[in-house]
């Protein structure tokens, strides 16, 4: 359970039944595609590697109300990553990035323990990120029409 308005589900690419799979690319075409305006190729290989992990956040209807991509080690870049974080612009508002992320690190720990985390940080997150102790390494770059920054989390002691 993520919270009194919440379920929390990890799956791999094998435990996704259509409909979930359909209601990711959805959620992420929605966010990404329509409303900011990106044309990128989705799904992409790392939705299909074995260890990719698919974190979902359902609402007490059972519809998708936020999601993240988990990377194993090595799926791109050597150290777990954190990626595809969106939430579904009817549910903003109630701490769901926050909550997300929350179980995002708490399941890259678990799978993946003693390793730092690495996101793609759209700039205007910058200080969203920071507050979950994302550093940004290297420069600003362009990525999809917008602007990114990688940033990385140590890893806990």
């Amino acid at each position: 359970m993520a919270g009194p308005e919440f379920i929390v589900r990890v799956a791999t690419i094998a435990e996704l039944s259509a409909v979930d799979m359909l209601d990711i690319l959805e959620l992420r075409s929605r966010v990404f595609v329509v409303e900011q305006n990106c044309v990128y190729q989705d799904p992409g290989p790392e939705d299909r590697h074995p260890a990719t992990l698919h974190l979902m956040l359902h609402n007490i209807e059972g519809k998708l109300a936020a999601y993240a991509r988990l990377l194993a080690p090595g799926v791109d870049g050597n150290e777990p990553a954190i990626g595809r974080v969106v939430n579904d612009p009817d549910q903003r508002g109630k701490g769901l990035g926050k909550l997300l992320m929350g179980h995002s690190m708490q399941q890259v720990e678990s799978h993946w323990p003693g390793q730092p985390m690495r996101l793609h940080a759209q700039t205007y997150l910058e200080k969203f990120y920071r507050g979950f102790e994302f550093q940004p390494v290297g420069e600003v770059y362009l990525l999809d029409g917008i602007d990114h920054v990688e940033m990385v989390r140590t890893a806990a002691p």
